[in-house]
């Protein structure tokens, strides 16, 4: 009877040995990652960009190079420096007709910024440039929590300490409303919400806070909102081309807003006819 068992044991231990050397093989193919790595290329370069931001949060290597290489201003010179985030950052660009041909202004804008980085860069990116007059353009972007959650009083709080810096430095400040926003839909017929991270009414009550801080400290308080804005309290279409920030015609219409607040900075008359 010895043989018997021993052929019956072989046999069961081939079987088993079969099913397993099986069950491996559909395990290995259930968890083999897949040979696609299209998006490899693309996701190394976000991890790039984490890395650079998170070693240059305020971005003060952007504009360092420029910096250097930008000459003090003679005295007769009115030199101005843009503080702002994508809508200053965005102006220099020639669909949108150009920042200020001719004139002696310094875009210092960056996109995606909130009030908090540029507080931190505000010394190299104006005071240092020795403007006569700056104009800051923020605040959306702490409202969306780019940087992370923050109350109106944190917005408010950092624009008084960058009014306060450059007025300590004997540089004039013009401080600009936020813009609105409105949702619409793309030219690929998706649709665009922006009121969903930036109500209207938190806008606004940040602008009432601008307004009455630059009335009471004596700076001029640019009002974008009220030229950009249309009967709904939403960002006028034709003035835009994604509900936030503003198309060729939207910087047209700031232009002159800008240079209007611009000179009554610098106490200089408006000329006839402006």
């Amino acid at each position: 009877m010895k043989k018997p068992l021993i052929a019956l044991s072989t046999v069961l231990l081939l079987a088993a040995g079969g099913s397993a050397q099986e069950a491996g093989a559909k395990n290995e193919t259930a968890v083999k990652p897949p040979n696609d790595c299209a998006n490899l290329p693309s996701l190394e370069k976000r991890l790039e960009e984490m890395d650079r931001h998170l070693k240059d949060w305020p971005e003060l290597s952007r504009y360092q190079e420029a910096n250097s290489k930008l000459a003090p201003p003679p005295k007769e010179q009115e030199r101005v420096v843009f503080m702002g985030d994508s809508i200053t950052d965005s102006w220099s660009n020639p669909q949108f007709g150009g920042f200020f041909p001719g004139k002696p202004y310094v875009n210092r804008g960056i996109s995606g910024q909130t009030t908090p980085q540029m507080l931190i860069r505000f010394r190299p990116d104006v005071i240092a440039l020795e403007p006569r007059a700056v104009v800051i353009l923020a605040g959306t972007n702490d409202i969306a929590g780019n940087t992370g959650p923050m109350t109106l009083e944190e917005t408010e709080g950092n624009l008084a300490n960058m009014a306060e810096l450059a007025r300590a430095h004997g540089i004039r400040v013009v401080l600009s409303s936020v813009m609105p926003v409105s949702d619409l839909t793309g030219a690929d017929g998706k649709k665009i919400i922006q009121t969903g991270k930036r109500p209207p009414e938190k806008i606004l009550a940040v602008n009432e806070w601008i307004k009455k801080f630059s009335a009471a400290d004596g700076d001029v308080y640019l009002d974008y909102f009220s030229a950009m804005v249309d009967e709904n309290g939403r960002f006028k279409t034709e003035l835009t081309y994604d509900g936030l920030h503003p198309n060729a015609k939207g910087y047209a219409v700031m232009a002159p807003l800008a240079e209007k607040a611009i000179q009554e900075a610098l106490g200089n008359k408006p000329e006839p006819g402006k």
